[in-house]
């Protein structure tokens, strides 16, 4: 060990690059891994500290997780990286509710992670199908849920939080402390202890690794050069369904200017929502642009449906992006149209410039009710029945194709980039306030051609789920998504465990 770091001290790599280790042939290997600047391209962990720190205390823990930043870069240089990493646990974690952490590295840090993959080690560390194990001086309760789910982990060992009554001291457990250097090898030691076994595979990208590394009979060293991150869909589960309020990796600077931004966007925020809720729905286009929220409208939008005796409003059926897809929709067209929802909390009924009528889950209630409001006019439609951040689509409820044959798809898509503006743990009566809170929101309506008689289901004969996949697909080509058979339930018991759903009297308003 000495001799490795008297090599290194005088410039010399002791462990070849991981561009040199052949992965084929390794199904029988096992290979343990380092995890920020390993299988991460970032060696910085602070995003992730950030993370949790605004998902478990907001703008005011991120702002401390920020101010006590430069003291553990400091530490890191002048002490050690095992003092870093304590005043980062500090800042993220004191006080904070065990649950909320497990909470946001369940739904929040995956998508982040994915998203920074380092390719040489996955390409190693994938090979590798006898046993994988990551060690790695974050937070276990930060990291598992990704590294397991996501990158195929058998076993994981991280730094350990002291928690007391369910809330984490802000400290790490006092065993074993900070998994670097020497613990990290004790900590591989244990794991392979059982059975007398040693990993074939060491990877690692600093001297803290060292220790780890030489216990394996090949170690490999990841180099800090720029590369480009795996492709998700490379990965060993893609993440589609995730959560959180932050848009952007809240590096050092975004997060800084995250927290600078929010009051005023607070305050644009409330502007933006008066408009919309106050104005005409003719003027609420011009407001929004006046107000830097970009609404791009295409195809053509079909007329105002008549008051011909007999004769139904017409069928709006959306993709789903955010709660506010019905508004964007009526602004497009310059009138408000009616909105079938299946939860909306009732703030947010409350504030809606348009008339928002809540589903029952009741089939038979909801297709008479559904009726009833095509009679009285057009209706707006979300059949995916929850919002989609990423580019899928999920399963489209055949209930609206056979009501009517009136129906124009119409594919929705937004942007933000500070901000999400849906959630799936949060209160969801801050989702119009967190999406206008954006400095420059962007929504894109799209009106598609209306449905052909031959491919409805009262005039052309066909069953309702034909039709619903249908249109799922054609708006899924128009937008370049890719369709899922995914549900409502599939995204709330992944992210919060439960179905989804507000129980709140319900508030329908008409303007």
């Amino acid at each position: 060990m000495e001799s490795l770091l008297a090599a290194a001290a005088a410039g010399v790599e002791p462990f070849p690059s991981v561009d040199k280790c052949d992965a084929s042939g390794r199904g029988s290997h096992a290979v343990a891994a380092d995890l920020d600047g390993t299988l991460l391209r970032s060696r910085s962990p602070f995003p992730y500290y950030a993370l949790v720190a605004f998902e478990t205390g907001g703008w005011p823990r991120l702002l401390l997780l920020l101010l006590l930043a430069p003291l553990a870069t400091l530490l890191g240089i002048a002490a050690s990286e095992a003092a870093a990493v304590r005043v980062l646990v500090f800042a993220a974690t004191a006080g904070a509710r065990v649950s909320s952490i497990e909470s946001a590295a369940q739904a929040v840090l995956p998508r982040f992670y994915a998203a920074d993959v380092h390719p040489g080690a996955w390409r190693v560390f994938s090979a590798c199908s006898r046993r994988r194990v990551v060690l790695t001086s974050t937070p276990r309760i930060m990291a598992e849920p990704f590294l397991r789910e996501c990158l195929g982990a058998d076993a994981v060992a991280g730094t350990e939080l002291a928690t007391w009554r369910g809330r984490a001291t802000g400290m790490v457990h006092t065993r074993r402390g900070v998994l670097v250097g020497r613990r990290k090898a004790e900590a591989l030691h244990e794991i392979f202890d059982e059975d007398g076994d040693v990993p074939d595979v060491g990877l690692g990208d600093r001297r803290s690794d060292y220790p780890f590394m030489c216990q394996c009979k090949e170690a490999y060293i990841v180099p800090s050069a720029p590369v480009e991150a795996v492709s998700m869909d490379q990965l060993r589960r893609q993440v589609i369904f995730h959560d959180g309020r932050l848009a952007l990796r809240p590096t050092p600077l975004a997060a800084l200017l995250t927290v600078l931004w929010c009051p005023a966007g607070f305050v644009l925020a409330c502007l933006r929502i008066a408009a919309g809720a106050l104005l005409p729905m003719p003027w609420v286009y011009y407001a929004f642009w006046a107000l830097g929220v970009r609404v791009v409208v295409k195809g053509s939008p079909p007329p105002r449906a008549g008051s011909t005796a007999g004769r139904t409003g017409v069928l709006f059926a959306c993709s789903h992006r955010t709660l506010l897809d019905p508004i964007f929709l009526s602004a497009a067209l310059g009138r408000p149209v009616a909105a079938v929802t299946y939860s909306l909390s009732r703030l947010s009924e409350m504030l809606s410039p348009i008339r928002t009528v809540r589903l029952s889950r009741n089939r038979v209630t909801d297709a008479a009710m559904i009726t009833r409001l095509l009679q009285e006019g057009d209706l707006a439609i979300c059949p995916e029945g929850t919002t989609s951040r990423e580019p899928f689509l999920l399963r489209f409820s055949a209930l609206f194709a056979e009501l009517t044959d009136e129906v124009v798809p119409v594919a929705m898509e937004s942007r933000m980039g500070m901000f999400h503006g849906t959630t799936a743990r949060g209160w969801k009566g801050m989702d119009p306030f967190y999406f206008f809170m954006n400095p420059s929101p962007l929504y894109t309506v799209t009106f598609l051609s209306k449905l052909p008689s031959e491919l409805t289901c009262s005039s052309g004969g066909r069953p309702s789920h034909e039709v619903a996949n249908y249109i799922q697909r054609l708006i899924a080509a128009t937008l370049s998504y890719q369709c899922t058979s995914l549900t409502r339930k599939d995204k709330y018991r992944a992210l919060a465990g439960n179905d989804g759903i507000v129980d709140v009297k319900p508030m329908n308003k008409a303007r």
